[in-house]
């Protein structure tokens, strides 16, 4: 398993093993055949996430199940892992909205995560992988995925007839987002720093590219008012821009800030615009049935590259000099 064991950056994850333990009631053991990595991962192994290590890293796995203590599952299953960690039994939960259990959490950071060879976890956690996808293909969507699937259809309510800007095309939620978006029908507009990503986004499906730098004016030009969503993950480097990609009534939805903790926001612009700011974090059982759902009908995610699991420093740092464009995937088994 891959375990980050202290805040180095890269370094500071390292193989190790670990005796196996039977499942509990009500849970399942998965034997990972192919896990992914996520920006959580790279700030976790940098210090960032202030989770006292050890802790074995990764929200994304699909694999087989190997036991189960749940009659719902039986070995052999084929399944990937629901990201969002809760107690399944509050107010919150039973009314479906997981994301907001007080107990709310993320495997890989606020529980050990999919990086290993066999991991124990929830039976309700446990979702029969789409039958279309390779082991690495369903590894790569469900944490980026199901955050994308839930900033673009619940809270920025994302309509056919509109056009969103997606921020920082390359990243994981950013290349979810645009085949999210196409999928719903929208015109898509990227950004990014890199003429390579931008190529390749728009070989994606999406409609138009700018370059990351003072963006806002190419859009503005390109639609006339602006933009009725952004989607924003990137944070103080790119949130001025942002709001000044937005027709009037238009509203920006974040699920991160990896360019910092803290932004300045004009106000002005806020009100007089008639401007939203929505926040977003993970997404519900719901919302991930329904993303699986339209993984049946063509959605696909997109695989950057596959480490084998010992060479997990590597494919971190892959991610860390954000060379990638979609998913970086660890294979861990081909039992």
């Amino acid at each position: 398993m891959a375990v980050y064991e202290e805040p180095t950056g890269p370094s500071g994850v390292r193989i190790r093993e670990r005796p196996r333990t039977r499942p509990r009631p009500g849970s399942v053991a998965v034997e990972i055949r192919a896990a992914s990595l996520n920006h959580l991962d790279l700030w976790l192994a940098h210090g960032a996430q202030r989770i006292p290590p050890p802790r074995v890293i990764a929200g994304d796995g699909a694999g087989v199940v190997h036991e189960s203590a749940d009659p719902a599952w039986k070995p052999g299953d084929e399944v990937v892992l629901f990201p969002t960690l809760c107690d399944w039994e509050c107010e919150w939960c039973r009314a479906g909205e997981n994301v907001h259990c007080p107990h709310f959490g993320v495997l890989g950071e606020h529980s050990d995560g999919a990086a290993c060879e066999l991991i124990h976890i929830d039976a309700r956690n446990v979702f029969r992988k789409p039958a279309g996808l390779t082991w690495e293909e369903a590894a790569a969507f469900p944490l980026t995925f199901l955050t994308a699937w839930r900033m673009l259809t619940t809270r920025a309510q994302l309509r056919a007839d509109e056009t969103v800007l997606v921020i920082g095309a390359g990243a994981g939620v950013a290349v979810a987002a645009i085949q999210i978006a196409k999928h719903i029908g929208a015109r898509v507009l990227v950004t990014s720093r890199s003429e390579a990503k931008r190529k390749r986004a728009l070989g994606l499906g999406a409609d138009l590219a700018f370059d990351s730098s003072g963006f806002s004016k190419a859009v503005r030009e390109a639609t006339g008012d602006g933009v009725d969503v952004v989607f924003e993950h990137v944070g103080p480097a790119t949130l001025d821009e942002s709001m000044r990609s937005l027709a009037m009534g238009g509203r920006i939805v974040t699920c991160g800030s990896t360019s910092g903790v803290k932004a300045e926001i004009t106000m002005p612009r806020l009100f007089f615009r008639h401007a939203g700011l929505l926040g977003s974090t993970m997404g519900n059982a719901s919302e991930f049935e329904a993303l699986l759902k339209a993984i049946d009908r063509g959605l696909r995610p997109v695989v950057d590259s596959v480490y084998p699991l010992d060479e997990v420093q590597t494919a971190l740092a892959r991610l860390d000099a954000a060379e990638q464009f979609g998913k970086v995937v660890l294979s861990v088994s081909s039992d």
